[in-house]
Protein backbone atom coordinates (compact mmCIF):
# COMPACT_ATOMS: atom_id res chain seq x y z
CA UNK A 1 0.00 0.00 0.00
CA UNK A 2 1.08 3.24 -0.83
CA UNK A 3 2.46 5.86 1.59
CA UNK A 4 0.32 9.04 0.68
CA UNK A 5 2.84 11.71 -0.51
CA UNK A 6 0.46 14.94 0.41
CA UNK A 7 -2.57 14.39 2.47
CA UNK A 8 -4.92 17.94 3.36
CA UNK A 9 -6.48 17.45 6.30
CA UNK A 10 -10.49 17.53 6.74
CA UNK A 11 -12.21 20.96 6.01
CA UNK A 12 -13.50 22.22 8.84
CA UNK A 13 -15.70 25.10 8.36
CA UNK A 14 -19.49 26.86 9.51
CA UNK A 15 -22.17 28.70 7.39
CA UNK A 16 -20.78 31.76 9.22
CA UNK A 17 -17.08 31.48 7.84
CA UNK A 18 -17.45 30.78 4.30
CA UNK A 19 -19.29 34.12 3.39
CA UNK A 20 -16.76 36.22 4.51
CA UNK A 21 -13.58 33.61 3.74
CA UNK A 22 -15.27 31.86 -0.04
CA UNK A 23 -12.05 33.37 -1.90
CA UNK A 24 -9.89 34.84 0.68
CA UNK A 25 -6.40 35.34 0.67
CA UNK A 26 -3.88 32.65 1.72
CA UNK A 27 -1.49 34.64 3.57
CA UNK A 28 0.60 32.78 6.12
CA UNK A 29 -0.57 29.72 4.78
CA UNK A 30 0.99 26.39 5.94
CA UNK A 31 0.68 23.40 4.33
CA UNK A 32 0.25 20.10 6.25
CA UNK A 33 1.79 16.68 5.22
CA UNK A 34 1.34 13.77 6.55
CA UNK A 35 1.63 10.95 5.19
CA UNK A 36 -0.60 7.53 6.08
CA UNK A 37 0.31 4.22 6.15
CA UNK A 38 -2.80 2.95 7.16
CA UNK A 39 -5.47 4.78 5.36
CA UNK A 40 -8.25 4.05 8.86
CA UNK A 41 -5.95 6.62 10.06
CA UNK A 42 -7.13 9.61 7.75
CA UNK A 43 -8.93 12.27 9.89
CA UNK A 44 -11.07 13.32 7.47
CA UNK A 45 -13.90 11.54 5.25
CA UNK A 46 -13.51 8.46 3.21
CA UNK A 47 -14.88 7.06 -0.06
CA UNK A 48 -14.17 4.20 -1.86
CA UNK A 49 -14.09 3.83 -5.65
CA UNK A 50 -13.38 0.39 -7.33
CA UNK A 51 -12.52 0.34 -11.12
CA UNK A 52 -11.30 -2.56 -13.31
CA UNK A 53 -9.14 -1.77 -16.54
CA UNK A 54 -7.13 -4.53 -17.85
CA UNK A 55 -3.56 -5.10 -15.48
CA UNK A 56 -4.23 -3.12 -12.60
CA UNK A 57 -0.28 -2.12 -12.31
CA UNK A 58 -1.72 0.83 -15.39
CA UNK A 59 -4.93 1.98 -13.61
CA UNK A 60 -3.19 2.25 -10.13
CA UNK A 61 -0.50 4.65 -10.94
CA UNK A 62 -2.43 7.42 -12.24
CA UNK A 63 -4.31 7.91 -9.32
CA UNK A 64 -1.25 8.23 -7.26
CA UNK A 65 -0.36 11.10 -5.65
CA UNK A 66 -3.68 13.70 -6.85
CA UNK A 67 -4.84 15.30 -3.83
CA UNK A 68 -7.95 13.80 -2.58
CA UNK A 69 -6.49 10.45 -2.70
CA UNK A 70 -5.70 8.73 0.66
CA UNK A 71 -4.44 5.13 -0.87
CA UNK A 72 -4.88 2.98 -4.14
CA UNK A 73 -4.49 -0.85 -4.16
CA UNK A 74 -4.21 -3.42 -6.67
CA UNK A 75 -6.23 -6.01 -6.27
CA UNK A 76 -9.22 -8.72 -7.49
CA UNK A 77 -13.12 -7.66 -7.46
CA UNK A 78 -16.15 -9.16 -8.94
CA UNK A 79 -15.48 -12.89 -8.45
CA UNK A 80 -17.04 -15.43 -5.53
CA UNK A 81 -14.00 -17.11 -4.79
CA UNK A 82 -12.47 -15.62 -1.60
CA UNK A 83 -8.89 -14.49 -1.01
CA UNK A 84 -7.62 -15.59 -4.95
CA UNK A 85 -4.24 -15.38 -6.41
CA UNK A 86 -2.80 -13.60 -8.60
CA UNK A 87 -2.11 -17.42 -10.40
CA UNK A 88 -5.79 -17.85 -10.12
CA UNK A 89 -7.09 -14.58 -11.51
CA UNK A 90 -4.50 -14.12 -14.39
CA UNK A 91 -5.11 -17.71 -15.75
CA UNK A 92 -8.71 -17.25 -15.35
CA UNK A 93 -9.62 -19.71 -12.81
CA UNK A 94 -11.63 -17.37 -11.27
CA UNK A 95 -14.73 -14.84 -11.26
CA UNK A 96 -12.89 -11.86 -10.43
CA UNK A 97 -11.16 -9.02 -12.43
CA UNK A 98 -7.74 -6.89 -12.24
CA UNK A 99 -8.91 -3.94 -10.26
CA UNK A 100 -7.94 -1.11 -7.97
CA UNK A 101 -9.45 0.47 -4.66
CA UNK A 102 -9.54 3.78 -4.32
CA UNK A 103 -9.84 5.58 -0.93
CA UNK A 104 -10.78 9.11 -1.56
CA UNK A 105 -12.07 12.01 0.98
CA UNK A 106 -14.97 13.26 -1.12
CA UNK A 107 -14.23 16.69 0.57
CA UNK A 108 -11.68 17.34 -1.49
CA UNK A 109 -12.34 15.25 -4.78
CA UNK A 110 -15.29 13.92 -5.91
CA UNK A 111 -16.07 10.64 -7.85
CA UNK A 112 -16.96 12.14 -10.46
CA UNK A 113 -13.37 13.54 -10.86
CA UNK A 114 -12.08 9.78 -10.64
CA UNK A 115 -14.68 8.28 -13.38
CA UNK A 116 -12.80 11.52 -15.41
CA UNK A 117 -9.49 10.29 -14.99
CA UNK A 118 -10.37 6.58 -14.95
CA UNK A 119 -11.69 6.78 -18.58
CA UNK A 120 -9.06 7.96 -19.79
CA UNK A 121 -6.63 5.14 -19.03
CA UNK A 122 -7.77 1.86 -21.14
CA UNK A 123 -9.98 0.99 -24.44
CA UNK A 124 -13.35 0.79 -22.89
CA UNK A 125 -14.72 -0.65 -26.44
CA UNK A 126 -12.69 -3.65 -25.75
CA UNK A 127 -14.90 -6.62 -24.06
CA UNK A 128 -12.98 -8.86 -24.51
CA UNK A 129 -9.47 -7.94 -22.31
CA UNK A 130 -7.28 -4.87 -22.27
CA UNK A 131 -5.06 -4.83 -25.54
CA UNK A 132 -2.49 -7.84 -25.33
CA UNK A 133 -4.14 -9.17 -21.80
CA UNK A 134 -7.14 -11.47 -23.22
CA UNK A 135 -9.38 -12.55 -20.95
CA UNK A 136 -12.56 -12.12 -18.72
CA UNK A 137 -10.20 -11.61 -15.85
CA UNK A 138 -8.59 -8.10 -17.37
CA UNK A 139 -12.16 -7.05 -19.35
CA UNK A 140 -12.54 -3.30 -17.43
CA UNK A 141 -15.65 -2.86 -15.00
CA UNK A 142 -16.89 0.23 -12.93
CA UNK A 143 -17.74 -1.41 -9.72
CA UNK A 144 -20.14 1.11 -7.72
CA UNK A 145 -20.41 1.67 -4.14
CA UNK A 146 -24.21 3.47 -3.59
CA UNK A 147 -26.71 4.52 -6.09
CA UNK A 148 -25.07 7.89 -6.39
CA UNK A 149 -21.64 6.47 -7.40
CA UNK A 150 -24.10 4.48 -10.02
CA UNK A 151 -25.81 7.57 -11.71
CA UNK A 152 -22.61 9.25 -11.49
CA UNK A 153 -20.82 6.37 -13.74
CA UNK A 154 -23.91 6.02 -15.76
CA UNK A 155 -23.83 9.74 -16.67
CA UNK A 156 -20.11 9.69 -17.39
CA UNK A 157 -20.71 7.15 -19.82
CA UNK A 158 -23.57 8.33 -21.48
CA UNK A 159 -21.95 11.18 -21.78
CA UNK A 160 -18.55 10.10 -23.96
CA UNK A 161 -20.61 7.64 -26.15
CA UNK A 162 -22.72 10.72 -27.29
CA UNK A 163 -19.76 12.71 -27.31
CA UNK A 164 -17.90 9.93 -29.67
CA UNK A 165 -15.14 9.97 -27.93
CA UNK A 166 -14.50 6.12 -29.15
CA UNK A 167 -14.79 4.74 -32.11
CA UNK A 168 -16.81 2.19 -30.97
CA UNK A 169 -19.54 0.97 -28.74
CA UNK A 170 -18.39 1.44 -24.92
CA UNK A 171 -18.98 -1.96 -23.24
CA UNK A 172 -17.65 -1.65 -19.45
CA UNK A 173 -20.41 -2.50 -17.40
CA UNK A 174 -21.71 -1.06 -14.35
CA UNK A 175 -21.66 -3.41 -12.02
CA UNK A 176 -22.80 -3.43 -7.95
CA UNK A 177 -19.69 -3.54 -5.85
CA UNK A 178 -19.74 -6.87 -3.66
CA UNK A 179 -16.20 -7.77 -2.50
CA UNK A 180 -12.51 -6.75 -3.14
CA UNK A 181 -9.02 -8.51 -1.93
CA UNK A 182 -5.67 -7.22 -2.36
CA UNK A 183 -3.27 -8.37 -4.53
CA UNK A 184 0.22 -9.80 -3.55
CA UNK A 185 2.59 -7.28 -2.15
CA UNK A 186 4.97 -7.35 -5.15
CA UNK A 187 1.88 -6.04 -6.97
CA UNK A 188 1.46 -3.02 -4.97
CA UNK A 189 2.85 0.48 -6.34
CA UNK A 190 4.91 -1.48 -9.45
CA UNK A 191 5.37 1.09 -11.57
CA UNK A 192 7.52 2.57 -8.59
CA UNK A 193 9.37 -0.52 -7.95
CA UNK A 194 10.07 -1.34 -11.55
CA UNK A 195 9.93 1.29 -13.38
CA UNK A 196 11.50 -0.03 -16.67
CA UNK A 197 9.59 -3.21 -16.80
CA UNK A 198 6.42 -0.79 -16.10
CA UNK A 199 6.81 1.66 -18.71
CA UNK A 200 7.85 -1.15 -21.25
CA UNK A 201 4.66 -3.34 -21.08
CA UNK A 202 2.89 0.54 -21.04
CA UNK A 203 4.44 1.16 -24.66
CA UNK A 204 4.45 -2.56 -25.42
CA UNK A 205 1.20 -3.45 -24.98
CA UNK A 206 -0.54 -0.49 -26.64
CA UNK A 207 -1.86 1.30 -24.00
CA UNK A 208 0.06 4.40 -24.00
CA UNK A 209 -0.45 4.53 -27.99
CA UNK A 210 -4.23 4.22 -27.10
CA UNK A 211 -4.23 6.88 -24.96
CA UNK A 212 -2.45 8.93 -26.82
CA UNK A 213 -5.09 8.70 -29.83
CA UNK A 214 -7.83 9.11 -27.82
CA UNK A 215 -6.58 12.11 -25.19
CA UNK A 216 -4.37 14.95 -24.45
CA UNK A 217 -1.05 13.54 -23.75
CA UNK A 218 2.13 15.95 -22.24
CA UNK A 219 0.53 18.89 -21.24
CA UNK A 220 3.36 19.14 -19.27
CA UNK A 221 5.36 19.94 -22.02
CA UNK A 222 2.42 22.10 -24.09
CA UNK A 223 1.71 24.17 -21.08
CA UNK A 224 4.47 25.68 -18.60
CA UNK A 225 5.20 28.59 -16.20
CA UNK A 226 6.65 31.36 -17.60
CA UNK A 227 9.53 33.66 -15.76
CA UNK A 228 8.41 35.96 -13.43
CA UNK A 229 9.87 38.25 -15.36
CA UNK A 230 7.77 37.50 -18.25
CA UNK A 231 4.91 36.97 -15.89
CA UNK A 232 5.17 40.76 -14.35
CA UNK A 233 4.81 42.00 -18.47
CA UNK A 234 2.14 39.98 -19.01
CA UNK A 235 -0.21 40.02 -16.28
CA UNK A 236 -2.40 42.81 -14.89
CA UNK A 237 -1.08 43.98 -11.34
CA UNK A 238 -4.49 41.93 -9.76
CA UNK A 239 -3.48 39.22 -11.77
CA UNK A 240 0.41 38.90 -10.88
CA UNK A 241 -1.07 39.31 -6.71
CA UNK A 242 -3.88 36.98 -7.58
CA UNK A 243 -1.86 33.93 -8.88
CA UNK A 244 1.57 34.71 -7.33
CA UNK A 245 0.75 35.95 -3.44
CA UNK A 246 -2.66 34.19 -3.17
CA UNK A 247 -4.83 37.71 -3.04
CA UNK A 248 -8.22 37.86 -3.85
CA UNK A 249 -10.42 39.65 -6.49
CA UNK A 250 -13.65 41.44 -5.19
CA UNK A 251 -16.79 39.36 -4.69
CA UNK A 252 -19.28 40.36 -7.22
CA UNK A 253 -16.93 42.73 -9.02
CA UNK A 254 -15.13 40.45 -11.16
CA UNK A 255 -14.72 39.21 -14.86
CA UNK A 256 -16.19 36.20 -15.17
CA UNK A 257 -19.12 36.11 -12.08
CA UNK A 258 -21.70 36.14 -14.07
CA UNK A 259 -20.01 34.56 -17.71
CA UNK A 260 -22.82 32.45 -19.09
CA UNK A 261 -21.24 32.12 -22.26
CA UNK A 262 -20.41 28.42 -23.34
CA UNK A 263 -16.63 27.59 -23.24
CA UNK A 264 -13.42 26.79 -21.14
CA UNK A 265 -11.18 28.41 -18.28
CA UNK A 266 -7.80 28.30 -18.76
CA UNK A 267 -4.67 28.99 -16.27
CA UNK A 268 -3.54 32.76 -16.91
CA UNK A 269 -0.31 31.79 -16.16
CA UNK A 270 0.25 28.85 -18.45
CA UNK A 271 -2.34 28.15 -20.39
CA UNK A 272 -3.60 24.63 -18.96
CA UNK A 273 -7.33 24.34 -19.42
CA UNK A 274 -9.07 23.81 -15.87
CA UNK A 275 -12.70 24.41 -16.13
CA UNK A 276 -15.51 24.28 -18.54
CA UNK A 277 -18.71 25.91 -18.20
CA UNK A 278 -21.18 23.11 -18.70
CA UNK A 279 -19.37 22.75 -14.78
CA UNK A 280 -20.18 25.87 -13.75
CA UNK A 281 -22.95 27.62 -11.57
CA UNK A 282 -24.60 30.11 -9.75
CA UNK A 283 -23.16 30.32 -6.02
CA UNK A 284 -24.08 33.31 -4.88
CA UNK A 285 -21.34 33.78 -3.39
CA UNK A 286 -20.10 36.56 -6.27
CA UNK A 287 -17.03 34.44 -7.51
CA UNK A 288 -16.75 32.04 -10.20
CA UNK A 289 -17.99 28.51 -9.05
CA UNK A 290 -17.66 24.70 -10.60
CA UNK A 291 -18.67 21.58 -9.43
CA UNK A 292 -14.75 20.22 -10.74
CA UNK A 293 -12.42 20.68 -12.48
CA UNK A 294 -11.46 19.22 -16.44
CA UNK A 295 -8.78 16.73 -15.11
CA UNK A 296 -8.08 16.75 -11.43
CA UNK A 297 -4.32 15.89 -12.64
CA UNK A 298 -4.53 19.34 -13.72
CA UNK A 299 -4.57 21.18 -10.32
CA UNK A 300 -2.84 20.81 -6.74
CA UNK A 301 -4.89 20.84 -3.54
CA UNK A 302 -2.52 22.22 -0.53
CA UNK A 303 -4.33 22.90 2.97
CA UNK A 304 -4.75 26.40 3.87
CA UNK A 305 -3.95 27.36 7.37
CA UNK A 306 -4.49 31.26 7.53
CA UNK A 307 -7.05 33.16 8.88
CA UNK A 308 -6.94 30.26 12.05
CA UNK A 309 -9.26 28.01 9.47
CA UNK A 310 -8.43 25.10 7.88
CA UNK A 311 -9.13 25.47 4.01
CA UNK A 312 -8.57 23.74 0.91
CA UNK A 313 -6.68 25.48 -1.63
CA UNK A 314 -7.11 24.59 -5.48
CA UNK A 315 -3.46 25.76 -7.71
CA UNK A 316 -2.62 25.17 -11.01
CA UNK A 317 -0.62 22.53 -10.99
CA UNK A 318 0.86 23.35 -14.20
CA UNK A 319 1.57 27.27 -13.56
CA UNK A 320 2.32 26.91 -9.72
CA UNK A 321 -0.57 29.50 -9.59
CA UNK A 322 -2.98 30.45 -7.18
CA UNK A 323 -6.56 30.25 -8.73
CA UNK A 324 -9.06 29.95 -5.22
CA UNK A 325 -10.44 27.35 -2.51
CA UNK A 326 -12.65 24.69 -2.78
CA UNK A 327 -15.37 24.15 0.18
CA UNK A 328 -17.59 21.06 0.34
CA UNK A 329 -21.09 22.88 0.37
CA UNK A 330 -21.65 22.90 -3.50
CA UNK A 331 -24.89 21.00 -5.61
CA UNK A 332 -25.31 17.19 -5.55
CA UNK A 333 -23.70 15.14 -6.64
CA UNK A 334 -20.38 16.42 -6.35
CA UNK A 335 -20.89 18.45 -2.92
CA UNK A 336 -17.92 20.60 -4.20
CA UNK A 337 -17.78 24.15 -4.53
CA UNK A 338 -14.42 25.08 -6.65
CA UNK A 339 -14.49 29.18 -5.74
CA UNK A 340 -12.10 30.60 -8.27
CA UNK A 341 -10.91 34.06 -9.01
CA UNK A 342 -11.51 35.60 -12.22
CA UNK A 343 -8.14 37.26 -12.32
CA UNK A 344 -6.81 33.65 -11.87
CA UNK A 345 -8.26 32.34 -15.42
CA UNK A 346 -9.04 33.34 -18.74
CA UNK A 347 -12.07 32.52 -20.86
CA UNK A 348 -12.08 31.00 -24.14
CA UNK A 349 -15.47 30.96 -26.25
CA UNK A 350 -16.38 27.62 -27.86
CA UNK A 351 -16.20 29.24 -31.45
CA UNK A 352 -12.32 30.28 -30.52
CA UNK A 353 -11.56 27.45 -29.17
CA UNK A 354 -10.33 25.03 -31.78
CA UNK A 355 -8.24 28.00 -33.41
CA UNK A 356 -6.34 28.69 -29.59
CA UNK A 357 -5.55 24.87 -29.41
CA UNK A 358 -8.43 23.41 -27.18
CA UNK A 359 -9.99 21.88 -29.90
CA UNK A 360 -9.72 18.28 -27.94
CA UNK A 361 -11.43 19.37 -24.82
CA UNK A 362 -14.72 20.31 -27.73
CA UNK A 363 -16.91 17.62 -26.76
CA UNK A 364 -16.85 18.75 -23.24
CA UNK A 365 -19.91 21.19 -24.26
CA UNK A 366 -21.24 19.39 -26.64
Amino acid sequence: MKKVDKILLMVLFSLFSLAPFSCSSSENKQEEKINYTNPEDYPGKKALATFAGGCFWCIEAPFEGIDGVIAVISGYSGGKEKNPTYEEVSNGKTGHREAVQITYDPDIISYSELLDIFWQQFDPTDEGGAFYDRGFQYSSAIFYHDNTQKNEAQKSLTKLEEAKVFDKPIVTPIIKYSNFYPAEEYHQDYYLKNPSEYYAYRRGSGRDAFIAKHWPVDLEKKYTKPSDAELKKRLTKLQYDVTMHEATERAFANKYNDNKETGIYVCIVSGAPLFSSKDKYESYSGWPSFVKPIDARLIDKPTDSSYGMVRVEVRSKLGDSHLGHVFNDGPDPTNLRYCMNSAAMRFIPKKEMEKEGYGAWLWLLD
